[in-house]
């Protein structure tokens, strides 16, 4: 192989190259790491970066906090912290360092990361699940509170209660929430309120440190909080405190007093939808009302357009415009007849023997009675279709009924009354006959002796 071709397979690195990649590699292989040790050689320049120096009892490493990243614990040398840092390399000089995300004394350190294992642990097994958890009811009748009896969450919480929903049945089932044996009590305490059959439970207590809050990072209470069938809230210390129970709980409130107000609804609130709710049904019901109105006007005029005493009224008219027609047509015929014998009689002028006169009168006599009778005849026929059609509609007219003997009785509303029961001593009642009717006052009532009802 010539040297030339040896030099060719080369792939040489430059040293910003070579920085280049190692950090990438850094990077990807140490994202998310906590660690722990002293704080020196901490400088601050004038851009708001915090550097300095992360070392133990053998080793150092380079650490940078940039003015982006917010921490409530303050920096000092000589100072235990607990970073979350990711690796990274500052390719200027070779250099590699933490570039800090997170700062917490050391003290909590260890607590921390019992924290987070159990919180991965929990997880796992599914205790953090949304679909394992439970709805809030809407409007609770009754709540039970887990907290301790003489801490400042169950004031702040009764106070929210009854200011927003005072009819609520509240029950305090006391409990340390602090100390070794404050798990404990807390799972025993949930089991009793349990068996209150509440509608829904808070478990709560007000803010303080990682180890004053650490009874609700308790695993016991954790399993007994996910086989809970009650809907569970959990409010542990302040808005940026989480806890296991947080987690583990139906709803996580931020404080004692935003859970109080997750849990019932402001009465206000229901008052003025309550209002506009009957306003919105009464504009329904009073819409409903003038078309129901509507409906019985055109019902009404259908009725009237029905009624037997008009069909008997159009079919008289009916009649007189067919007896008028009848007249004019035997009037127009009878004139007809005057004209022919007005010819005859021309005629017989001009031919005057007796005999065919004689004839002519005689056939002048007949044709002279044959319209009157076939006037009435046709007058018979009619006749008797108006007396069919007048019987008919007597035959389902209810005035027909009553000129028969029949009335009828309507209470003081104008409803019909079939059943004595139905009226009272005393009462006014209107009796309809053929031909007006009577206003009466009930004296006694004597129930149908037959026992029978139609």
């Amino acid at each position: 192989m010539s040297q030339e071709s040896l030099f060719a397979t080369r792939d040489v690195y430059t040293p910003r190259r070579l920085n280049r990649e190692i950090r990438f590699q850094l990077e990807d292989g140490y994202r998310d790491i906590w660690i722990e040790g002293e704080i020196s050689n901490l400088s601050r320049p004038a851009s708001g970066h915090a550097y300095f120096t992360l070392k133990d009892e053998s080793a150092q490493v380079r650490c940078a906090l940039f003015r982006n990243r917010r921490v409530t614990t303050p920096l000092s040398d000589g100072a235990q912290v607990l970073l979350r840092a990711r690796v990274s390399l500052y390719e200027a000089r070779g250099e590699y360092q933490l570039i800090v995300e997170h700062v917490e004394p050391a003290g909590e350190g260890l607590l921390r990361r019992q924290f987070e294992e159990l919180k991965k642990k929990l997880a796992g097994e599914g205790l953090f699940a949304e679909e394992r958890k439970q709805d809030l009811p809407l409007y609770p009748r009754h709540i039970a509170i887990i907290s301790s009896a003489t801490g400042a969450a169950i004031r702040d919480v009764c106070s929210v209660l009854a200011r927003r929903y005072p009819s609520v049945r509240v029950t305090l089932v006391p409990s340390q929430v602090q100390g070794d044996q404050a798990p404990k009590q807390l799972v025993a305490a949930l089991q009793a309120a349990q068996r209150l059959r509440p509608d829904v439970i808070l478990l709560t207590r007000g803010g303080g440190s990682l180890e004053d809050l650490w009874a609700f990072n308790d695993e016991s209470l954790a399993r007994a909080m996910a086989e809970c069938p009650t809907p569970l809230v959990s409010a542990v210390g302040h808005e940026v405190d989480f806890t296991i129970a947080d987690f583990v709980a139906d709803v996580r409130a931020p404080t004692p007093s935003a859970a109080a107000e997750l849990l019932v609804p402001d009465q206000l609130e229901l008052i003025q939808q309550f209002a506009g709710a009957e306003k919105r049904l009464r504009r329904a019901l009073q819409s409903e009302l003038q078309r129901n109105m509507q409906r019985v006007d055109y019902l009404l005029r259908r009725l009237q357009a029905n009624h037997p005493g008009q069909r008997i009224r159009l079919a008289r008219e009916k009649l007189e415009a067919q007896r008028l027609r009848i007249t004019a047509a035997w009037a127009a015929r009878h004139r007809g007849f005057g004209s022919r014998l007005e010819l005859a009689r021309e005629k017989l002028h001009g031919n005057s023997p007796a005999a065919r006169v004689e004839a002519l009168r005689l056939r002048l006599a007949q044709l002279s009675q044959r319209p009157a009778q076939l006037l009435k005849a046709r007058l018979r026929i009619l006749a008797e279709r108006l007396r069919g059609s007048a019987r008919a509609l007597n035959a389902v007219s209810p005035l027909a009924v009553l000129d028969r003997g029949y009335s009828l009785t309507r209470d003081e509303t104008g409803e019909l009354l079939t059943d004595a029961a139905d009226v009272q001593p005393g009462q006014t009642i209107q009796t309809r006959l053929a031909r007006g009717q009577l206003i009466s006052e009930v004296r006694s009532i004597e129930p149908d002796s037959t026992g029978q009802h139609d």
